[in-house]
């Protein structure tokens, strides 16, 4: 009976992928994504979309916000699209023939849409009309001039960890993890088989991949990563001790980063935060329905208002971190870029250990319900620890203690 319904539940989400979504909709739903204090999950099934589909839009949303400031240069730049390429048109096709102007006409507008984008062409009612006229432009040609190939067309992605099974499995990679963080996913794999949970590789990678996690040890590499985007080497080797301890005795020398998974009750979400390495202190953080670039960046700026800027900061090699409107933000600010090496979790130990303090001493002890329970909890947390925790690293003082009291000597 269950394999039934997990059938169906398949097919339903199937037949939503097909589903077109006026812009005004997909507006009104990201903004109750972004007020209302609701999970990704929540928002994306009182909708009944995808939740892939909704973490898109929102990343549309956000980067086109300023042109709701510029109206008239966004209608100048269509009227000046639609000027241009009537007259190319016109020319082109009285001395080419259409087939060069579908050629250049499409290599020049479509290049710089994603494939997702580009395989939307494909079905709407313009392209299937296409292939029933006379003329037949055939889905192979169509498929030529957007250039995707056959297997991306065909290719189905998995769906998303969304259903309640999979917030059990991601929760126990979650508590698995924290135990021990310098499991890959080989370890991660037998450790869950041995819970009982029937697990592949592939599953066990697809799922560390979906939460950012990867071991703190030299492993297989899980981070998710662009290739396109530039890599910076790791800064911090500099600073390490006879017994390969990175050590820091200057608080705003180097500042660390990283984004974490925060369960709920009734789904989870993605927590980023800056820690001042020298001297423990949380200089900035954030929670947020996806793990995006818009949530490092703003965390990033939020840390520049507050403080003094760093002289290097310390990253992963993940698409949030390598993503060009974070590099600006470090450029302009001439802040040196530190990238742990591939798979090195370990190059960042500072922020992994603050994750492990405070979902230990936190969040798995009041087990939040919603995402905005989790914000007021986390921040009475965190100014907790900066105020009042004591460190063993730092002499047994507070980050507070000694972030604003610049003469210290950190241990090892």
């Amino acid at each position: 009976m269950s394999r039934i319904i997990f059938l169906k539940t398949e097919g339903e989400l199937m037949s939503r992928k097909k589903a077109s979504y006026t812009a005004d909709f997909k507006s009104k739903v990201v903004l109750e994504l972004l007020e209302s204090g609701l999970t990704l999950n929540e928002v994306a099934s009182k909708h009944k979309i995808l939740p892939k589909n909704l973490q898109n839009w929102k990343k549309q949303f956000l980067s086109n916000m300023s042109l709701a400031f510029d109206k008239k240069q966004v209608v100048k730049s269509y009227e000046d699209d639609i000027v241009k390429l009537k007259s190319e048109n016109d020319q082109l096709a009285k001395k080419l023939g259409r087939t060069v102007v579908e050629r250049d006409w499409l290599s020049e507008k479509l290049k710089s849409l994603d494939l997702s984008s580009r395989k939307q062409f494909l079905t709407s009612p313009e392209a299937l009309q296409a292939r029933k006229t006379a003329s037949a432009l055939s889905l192979n040609r169509q498929l030529r001039l957007l250039s995707i190939s056959k297997k991306s067309y065909y290719y189905k992605a998995s769906e998303p960890f969304s259903r309640s099974s999979d917030q059990e499995l991601l929760n126990q990679i979650d508590n698995i993890y924290t135990e021990h963080p310098y499991y890959g996913y080989r370890r991660m794999r037998d450790a869950l088989k041995r819970e009982g949970i029937k697990i592949g590789k592939k599953r066990t990678i697809s799922a560390m991949k979906y939460m950012g996690l990867r071991a703190i040890y030299p492993e297989p590499k899980t981070t998710i990563a662009i290739k396109e985007h530039k890599k910076y080497p790791y800064l911090l080797k500099q600073f390490k001790n006879k017994r390969g301890q990175v050590i820091i005795e200057k608080c705003n020398r180097v500042w660390s980063t990283d984004i974490t998974y925060i369960r709920l009750a009734k789904g989870f979400v993605y927590l980023a935060a800056i820690i001042d390495w020298a001297t423990k202190k949380i200089l900035s953080w954030k929670l947020s329905n996806t793990m995006d670039v818009s949530l490092t960046t703003s965390v990033l700026e939020d840390a520049l208002r507050k403080h003094p800027k760093p002289e290097i900061l310390n990253t992963d090699q993940g698409s949030q971190y390598t993503a060009q409107a974070h590099i600006d933000i470090l450029v302009k600010n001439r802040i040196s870029i530190s990238m742990d090496g591939r798979g090195r979790s370990i190059d960042n130990i500072v922020i992994e250990r603050f994750w492990r303090t405070l979902k230990y001493e936190n969040v798995y002890l009041n087990d939040y319900a919603t995402k905005k329970e989790a914000e007021r909890g986390i921040n009475e947390y965190i100014n907790k620890y900066n105020r009042s925790r004591l460190h063993s690293t730092i002499g047994n003082r507070t980050p507070n203690e000694v972030y604003y009291n610049y003469e210290y000597k950190a241990t090892a």
